[in-house]
């Protein structure tokens, strides 16, 4: 951790905590900042508040008043899921005063240095085999982000020989000032987060700030199939390495003759990578990458692609039971991310699907459906689902209270060598509190067949 002095006795504003804000506030008054803590929740509901008051740091909680805004702050270090058009945010620019966010505070005390991964899809999945593919080859790497520890806490225990792998969103990427990833990774770009950025194009303008501050010195690995991601790309100062999954490239990360390479150099064997999914191999590619450029070794790359089956909830293998393989893909919140599990397997696949109703209909899934022999439907989307499903021709349809019951009928109505799996194509919150917990009772109820 560097020692800095731009924020001795500075004060300074931390609005929204969860784990990002009590990072930032612990961070800041470490380094001499007079800290103040706004959080909208009541303290007595906030032991996040509870603990910062013990600390000696001013705490204001159950709401945002506006006023607070006039006590001289000098910085706002904001948490990332406030957006822009939060009237305190407003009001900071207004002011003039500055609003960032906690991965760029984390990065102006870091002594090691960053990678960085960012897209709409593939963000924890890439992260993590970077991350696994880093350690096996013994570069002493740390994981921070939204699939870790907060950056801010991380940093603090890193040295010039470590590396930090971090995942970032969009939210976090547009509080960013002098943050620069020596390697930054843009997965892919498609239609997200429209009502926090109000448009694409500003979505993309966030997306693109992975790359802002990079010069010529740094890497910039992209996804060369997305014409989105090669603009954002043409903007930026750094070395451009190019993936593909599609297509044999002159140098980067691609596929021939059944052997992943990076550059002229045959890295393993198709046959050999254990993670299913023509979206994983994008998220493969553009981590072989990165770790090439780390100097890890093939041998520790294999390592980790022979044996890394998935994150968890994210089209993660679960168990075979009496020849049936069970994954969990409950983090595949909309129709892409179910499309992309789908497309995964070959053979016969009994879906459990449904969820959150958004007012969109399935009907984009329907071409996805030729493997799909039954589909277990439940939550509000349920009869949607069914109707797509009956489109598309399946015959046999049924409809359960919840994830729970769906996994024993789908082993009932399943045959040796079936894959059963759980891609909702919808958010948990009708019936969850997160699709992490959807995911769990699903694994619960894997584990407790007979």
């Amino acid at each position: 951790m560097k020692t800095i002095d731009t924020y001795l006795h500075k004060k300074i504003l931390v609005l929204g905590l969860a784990k990002s804000g009590v990072g930032a506030a612990s961070l800041l008054q470490k380094l001499g900042a007079f800290v103040t803590v706004n959080d909208y929740k009541p303290l007595s509901e906030n032991p996040e508040a509870q603990g910062l008051l013990e600390q000696g740091i001013t705490v204001i909680c159950g709401g945002h008043p506006i006023e607070l805004l006039d006590e001289g702050f000098e910085l706002i270090v904001k948490n990332p899921g406030i957006p822009y058009h939060n009237p305190m945010v407003e009001g900071a620019v207004q002011r003039g005063i500055p609003v960032i966010t906690e991965v760029e505070l984390a990065y102006q005390i870091s002594e090691a240095p960053f990678i960085g991964i960012t897209g709409t899809n593939g963000k924890t999945t890439t992260t993590t085999l970077v991350f696994e593919m880093l350690d096996a080859g013994n570069k002493k790497p740390l994981i921070a982000g939204n699939i870790g520890t907060v950056a801010s806490e991380v940093v603090q225990k890193a040295n010039s020989s470590n590396q930090i792998v971090i995942e970032l969103s969009s939210f976090q990427l547009m509080g960013i000032e002098s943050f620069k990833p020596h390697i930054a990774i843009l997965t892919n770009i498609y239609d997200a987060h429209l009502d926090y950025h109000g448009t694409k194009i500003e979505y993309v303008k966030a997306k693109a700030n992975i790359t802002k501050n990079q010069t010529k010195d740094d890497f910039f690995i992209v996804n060369v199939e997305q014409e989105e991601v090669l603009e954002v790309a043409r903007q930026s100062q750094a070395q451009i390495i190019p993936f593909s999954a599609k297509r044999i490239l002159d140098y980067g990360a691609f596929v021939q003759d059944g052997w992943v390479l990076f550059n002229e150099e045959q890295i393993m064997k198709m046959e050999d990578i254990r993670l299913p999914g023509a979206h994983n191999l994008e998220n493969i590619l553009s981590a072989v990458a990165a770790a090439k450029l780390s100097g890890v070794s093939n041998k520790a790359i294999f390592q980790v692609l022979s044996t890394f089956t998935g994150v968890k909830h994210r089209l993660q293998f679960i168990k075979e039971v009496q020849g049936r393989k069970f994954y969990n893909d409950s983090k595949a919140t909309n129709i892409l991310a179910t499309k992309n599990a789908l497309a995964a397997f070959n053979g016969p696949t009994i879906l459990l699907a449904g969820g959150l109703d958004r007012g969109n209909e399935f009907d984009e899934l329907i071409p996805s459906f030729q493997n799909v022999k039954a589909i277990i439907t439940f939550g509000q989307t349920a009869e949607k689902m069914e109707k797509a499903a009956e489109l598309a021709g399946i015959k046999i349809i049924k409809r359960v209270d919840n994830v729970k019951t769906a996994v024993p009928l789908a082993y009932q109505l399943s045959d040796p060598d079936d894959v059963i799996l759980l891609s909702p194509a919808c958010a948990s919150w009708d019936q969850f509190k997160t699709f992490e917990v959807r995911g769990d009772i699903f694994i619960e109820a894997v584990h407790m067949l007979k």
